[in-house]
C-alpha cells in the first residue's frame, strides 16, 4: 500500500511505571513490522500528544525514521508536556473524549502494555479490520522500584 498509513500508538502514560528500555524495543519491533508491511507508505505516527511514557517513546522513535507524528487529545492532555508533534487535534474535556476521533483516524494500532483505554481501542481497531500489533509490558510496581534502588 503506498500513501499515507496512519498507524496509532497506545500504552502506559504516569502515574504507571515500566521499564522504558524494554518499550523502547517493542517499539522499534512494532515500527520495523509496519516498515516490512508498508514499504511505500507514508507512515504517520498518531498518540495521545503528550511527550511521556510510551507515547514519548514511540514519537521519538518515529522522528528518527523520518515519520510524521500526530497527537490526538482531550482537553486534559494540555495539563502535562505535549510533544512537538506535526498534526494535533484537540477533543472533548476529559479521557477517553478523544477515543472515536483517534479510531476513526487510524489505519491501524501498536499496543505497548497500557490499560483499559487501550486495551478497548485496539479490540475497536481490531473490529473496523484494521492491523493489529500488541505487546504486553509488566508494570513496575512500588515494592519492586524500591528493591531496584536499594541495589
Amino acid at each position: 500500500m503506498s500513501g499515507k498509513y496512519n498507524f496509532g500508538v497506545v500504552g502506559y502514560c504516569p502515574p504507571s511505571h515500566f521499564d522504558e528500555d524494554e518499550a523502547k524495543i517493542m517499539i522499534n519491533k512494532g515500527f520495523d513490522q509496519i516498515s516490512t508491511n508498508h514499504p511505500d507508505a507514508e507512515i504517520n505516527i498518531v498518540s495521545g500528544l503528550t511527550n511521556v511514557g510510551v507515547l514519548a517513546i514511540a514519537y521519538e522513535e518515529a522522528q528518527k525514521r523520518g515519520w510524521k507524528t500526530s497527537g490526538i487529545a482531550c482537553k486534559k492532555a494540555e495539563e502535562y508536556p505535549l510533544f512537538p508533534v506535526d498534526d494535533k487535534k484537540i477533543v472533548g474535556e476529559n479521557w477517553g473524549d478523544e477515543s472515536q476521533t483517534f479510531i476513526n483516524s487510524i489505519d491501524g494500532i501498536l499496543r505497548v502494555g497500557g490499560g483499559p483505554q487501550s486495551k478497548q481501542e485496539v479490540r475497536l481497531v481490531r473490529e473496523k479490520g484494521g492491523e493489529v500489533i500488541e505487546f504486553e509490558l509488566a508494570l513496575i510496581t512500588e515494592e519492586t522500584r524500591e528493591k531496584i534502588s536499594d541495589l
